[in-house]
C-alpha cells in the first residue's frame, strides 16, 4: 500500500498499525519488541529509513554457514523480521538478496513498519500491485505529479480507493511547489570563473 502522507487517518503510521493486526497478528509463538511508538513482531515487513554504511550484513548458505558479508543498508531497503531475541536484545531482519542484518534494540529507530509506505519512499521502486488510498489532503501535496509517481510504481495493477473528487482534483492540480535554490546562480558563477 502506498499513501501520500505519514499522519492522519490514511497516513503510513495508522495504516501500518491496522495492516499489521491483519497481516501479522499477535501469536504466542511470535516475539515482540516495542521501540518508541512502533511495535515490532517476528514476521513483520520493515523498511530501513536512513542510510547506514557501517551496518553489517551476512548471507548464509546451507546449514547457516556465512558465505558472504559486507556493510551498508540503505534508506528504502525492505525486509522481514525473522527473529527477536530479548536475551541478546537484537532484532534480525532478512533483506532482499538474502542479506541478514542484526539490529540492537538501541538501533531500532533505523527501522519502520513497511506494510504501507509513503509515495515519497516508494520512488525508484516497483511493485506487482499498488493500493493507493485517497481521501483529502494538502493541495500542494495532492497534485498530478504525486499521483503519477504513485501509479507508476505498479507493474501490473493499481487500485485507487477513496474519493473520486479528490482523484479528479489531483489530476487537475498541475501546480508544483516551486523550489528556490541557488543552483542556477552557482552554475553561472562557475561558468564565468572558468571562461
Amino acid at each position: 500500500m502506498i499513501t501520500p502522507t505519514r499522519k492522519g487517518p490514511l497516513g503510513v503510521e495508522r495504516l501500518n498499525r491496522i495492516l499489521q493486526q491483519y497481516l501479522n497478528p499477535p501469536d504466542e509463538s511470535k516475539e515482540e519488541k516495542m521501540a518508541g511508538d512502533v511495535l515490532f513482531r517476528t514476521g513483520d515487513k520493515v523498511m530501513q529509513i536512513r542510510n547506514d554504511y557501517q551496518l553489517v550484513w551476512k548471507i548464509r548458505g546451507r546449514g547457516g554457514i556465512v558465505t558472504s558479508d559486507g556493510t551498508g543498508v540503505f534508506n528504502g531497503d525492505t525486509g522481514i523480521i525473522t527473529q527477536i531475541s530479548t536475551f541478546d536484545e537484537t532484532v534480525t531482519v532478512l533483506f532482499d538478496e538474502n542479506r541478514e542484518v542484526e539490529y540492537s534494540f538501541a538501533s531500532l529507530d533505523e527501522l519502520d513498519l513497511a506494510y504501507a509506505i509513503t509515495v515519497h519512499k516508494s520512488q525508484g521502486s516497483e511493485y506487482p500491485a499498488v493500493i493507493l488510498p485517497l481521501l483529502n489532503g494538502p493541495q500542494m501535496l495532492f497534485n498530478r505529479n504525486l499521483l503519477y509517481t504513485a501509479v507508476t510504481r505498479a507493474r501490473k495493477c493499481v487500485t485507487i480507493l477513496g474519493s473520486e473528487d479528490t482523484l479528479n482534483e489531483m489530476i487537475r492540480n498541475t501546480r508544483e511547489q516551486r523550489r528556490y535554490t541557488g543552483l542556477a546562480g552557482c552554475i553561472r558563477e562557475t561558468g564565468e570563473q572558468g571562461g
